[in-house]
């Protein structure tokens, strides 16, 4: 089975970025929202990310999860290594749009 790996549509000589099913399914955790500055639109297996937001949470750490359940509360939550090194590998090689490719 090949491994998923994400693709930089905005510098596409760059080697693709590993992922793991885990981490594949925590890009929408990171992906910016839909009124993001300069989003293009998305095609299906698309996503977009804030430069700004990006390097917050490598500088912070942590990320913040907002329950659909209860919007007035986020709960914050530490980066793994895995999620570290991928956002170091969008803010390093100043990636904003990329694909999910299999």
């Amino acid at each position: 089975m090949a491994q998923s790996r994400l693709v930089a549509l905005d510098h596409p000589t760059l080697a693709p970025y590993p992922l793991s099913d885990r981490l594949r399914a925590q890009l929408v955790y990171f992906q910016a929202g839909p009124d993001a500055p300069e989003m293009p639109e998305l095609n299906e297996g698309e996503f977009w990310f804030d430069r700004k937001e990006v390097t917050r949470w490598l500088m912070d750490g942590v990320f913040y999860l907002i329950s659909p359940l209860d919007t007035e509360k986020a709960a914050e939550v530490e980066l793994t290594d895995e999620q570290d090194a991928m956002l170091s590998w969008l803010a390093n090689n100043h990636v904003r749009h990329v694909r999910v490719e299999d």
